[in-house]
């Protein structure tokens, strides 16, 4: 996995290719339904403007497969300025069964530490069961649940929340 700062030839089309597919196996990062291709490409094209924003892809045989975002609270945001947020966490389907989320969120945690920070947050669907575990393994400490996260086909679905405090997170190589 590795932070990207801009599009190299090939990057945005595969971006939207992986996180299409992931919303339509359900696990879209907030999307239910694929939205138009402009809509998609614009809001990754968005994504790379915005300085608190990090993007992490990870590629398999070259192409991205997946992506996760940290984001810094804005300067302003002194009392909050130790944490960030981990989101849009997702591996297109195809992809799966080869370490990638694992990969993609050890960099996360590198970077927030090389950053200085003392903690990361995220939230995630109940459903979401695999990247349950996987941020469970990793120390993410579950803090709150909300019973009405998210509405997922006209129902209410719970949601978790997470936080990993830096002096227990696992020390992982990445590759």
């Amino acid at each position: 996995a590795e932070q990207i700062t801009e599009f190299k030839p090939g990057d945005l089309h595969d971006l939207c290719d992986a996180a299409e597919a992931a919303i339509e196996a359900g696990g879209g990062f907030g999307w239910l339904k694929v939205p138009e291709r402009d809509v998609m490409e614009r809001y990754w094209r968005g994504v790379m403007v915005v300085p608190e924003r990090l993007l992490f892809v990870a590629r398999l045989d070259g192409v991205i497969a997946g992506s996760a975002q940290l984001i810094r609270p804005p300067r302003n945001n002194e009392a909050q300025a130790h944490s960030a947020q981990i989101t849009t966490v997702f591996v297109a389907p195809w992809a799966r069964g080869h370490g990638i989320a694992r990969i993609l969120m050890s960099n996360i945690i590198a970077a927030g530490q090389e950053l200085g920070l003392k903690l990361l947050n995220l939230d995630v669907r109940e459903s979401q069961k695999a990247a349950i575990r996987l941020y469970e393994n990793l120390g993410f400490v579950q803090w709150g649940a909300h019973p009405c996260y998210a509405f997922v086909d006209g129902k209410p679905v719970p949601g978790r929340y997470y936080y990993l405090p830096f002096e227990s997170a696992q020390k992982e190589e990445t590759p």
